[in-house]
């Protein structure tokens, strides 16, 4: 057997590993350069201090980083300026403090790939570095300790808001939710032109000249609408502005309306146009006498939200003529006032056709006005919570018209009581899928703190002389 060697001069081939091999070539080599390790690197000197990770293509790096935990993304950055830029790639929602960081370029540049941005805290002509925080139930920003609230001088000018809407939109054509406050009609159209696969709105101190922008976006499904905030800003979004909105998107899926006005005419024009729309939500609304009625026009509506709103509808008219809602599934009230009769008894028999119901810390509503709530006999699940006013009474009197009835889920209702379950109560109890029952909250207590005098109105502390 013979040994030829080969000659000094011959090319040498050497095969490169395969990707599937690229992390266990750095993690060996980072085992092999650690200086606490017992094994003797075979590594010269002049290569321990090498980034392995350069074996690594941006592909699989990107792959290796996006399996991290997201609270490691800052420190991740902070490893080298390869790692910064591909983890800025990773990034797919981005909230704005400052207009400056989109006109110098930044944002593009560092976040390249974005598809949710939200303008709203920058559109506020507010401190950034302030530790005093605003939360309202549609924004949260910062403010500082001069604010004062209801002043136009706290909103940045619409021509600052339209320049950096701009800007956006020729860096971020893959835009599918923007979030922005103070915008004008020109502004919106320069999105609508560029972004044509922006999908989700959110669209605060709007009026309705501002609402011929939205038309621009063609693949538009979710719309939130916020016309006014009492103590920050004031626009005005009337019947004209929904009825632009309802011709110029049809294909909305989702609406929200808060602090809008309106009537019959607005919401009809919704409801005849948007023939796609599921979901209908209205927080604080503004809306005139006998705009209920326009609803039942909405024949696709599945989802029915009320948030925050003080009376429903003050004059809703005939109930031959409210309509009802065929399709709804889902009736939502939260926070609100139920005290009119005449309003909360029209919005049952709108509704009547709903399967859920969900009542969350309402005011109003006894046994009168929700007695009215009869009406809805395709009733599955209903929830209650917060609300003082109602009887164990009440609540039966009602429930057992319901006889599809599922799933009930009653608590922190302190005026019905474990005392004043009836038999046919308790058999009907007993027929239901799921049964949530804690009216008292007291029973919220953990059994180890039963009888401590805890929750007796002040205990030993506040005792009558």
């Amino acid at each position: 057997m013979s040994f030829r060697p080969q000659p000094p001069n011959s090319p040498r081939t050497l095969n490169p590993p395969s990707n599937d091999n690229y992390l266990n070539h750095m993690i060996l080599a980072m085992h092999l350069s650690d200086p606490k390790s017992k094994s003797k690197t075979l590594i010269p000197d002049s290569t321990t201090t090498m980034d392995r990770t350069l074996l690594l293509s941006d592909e699989l790096l990107l792959k290796i980083l996006s399996k991290l935990p997201k609270s490691q993304r800052n420190s991740n950055s902070l490893v080298c300026k390869r790692w910064l830029n591909l983890q800025g790639r990773l990034i797919r929602s981005l909230r704005v403090l400052d207009f400056n960081f989109i006109l110098s370029s930044r944002l593009i540049h560092r976040f390249p790939n974005l598809n949710h941005v939200d303008l709203v805290p920058a559109s506020f002509n507010s401190p950034k570095n302030s530790s005093i925080f605003l939360s309202h139930r549609v924004l949260s920003i910062h403010v500082g300790s001069t604010w004062c609230f209801g002043e136009e001088e706290n909103l940045l000018p619409t021509e600052s808001v339209d320049v950096a809407l701009k800007s956006l939109a020729s860096g971020c054509p893959n835009l599918r939710k923007l979030e922005v406050a103070g915008a004008s009609e020109s502004g919106l159209l320069s999105v609508g032109e560029e972004c044509a696969t922006l999908q989700e709105l959110d669209l605060h101190r709007c009026d309705d000249a501002v609402l011929r922008g939205v038309a621009a976006f063609a693949n538009l499904q979710v719309l939130r609408l916020v016309g006014s905030v009492e103590g920050l800003y004031e626009s005005v979004v009337s019947d004209i502005g929904l009825t632009i909105l309802a011709q110029g998107c049809k294909r909305l899926v989702k609406l929200e309306l808060s602090g809008c006005e309106g009537s019959f005419d607005g919401v009809k024009a919704i409801g005849q146009c948007c023939v796609m729309l599921e979901e209908l939500t209205f927080v604080d609304h503004k809306m005139d006498e006998g705009w209920l009625a326009a609803v039942s026009f909405c024949e696709n509506l599945k989802t029915l939200r009320f948030r925050s709103c003080k009376v429903m509808d003050r004059n809703p008219g005939l109930e031959e003529h409210l309509g009802c809602c065929v399709a709804l599934e889902r009736l939502h009230l939260h926070t609100c006032q139920l005290r009119d009769k005449i309003g909360v008894g029209a919005l049952w028999r709108v509704c009547r056709n709903a399967r859920e119901i969900i009542v969350e810390d309402c005011w109003g509503l006894d046994n009168t006005i929700f007695s009215l709530a009869a009406i809805c006999r395709r009733v599955k699940l209903f929830y209650i919570e917060g609300c003082s006013l109602l009887t164990t009474e009440g609540l039966e009197s009602v429930i057992e018209s319901w006889k599809e009835l599922e799933c009930l889920k009653v608590v922190s209702c302190k005026n019905i009581k474990h005392s004043d379950i009836s038999p046919s109560l308790a058999t009907l109890f007993s027929t239901l899928k799921e049964l949530r029952w804690r009216p008292d909250i007291q029973h919220l207590l953990p059994s180890s703190l039963v009888g401590i005098s805890i929750g007796n109105k002040g205990g030993k502390f506040f005792k009558r002389a």
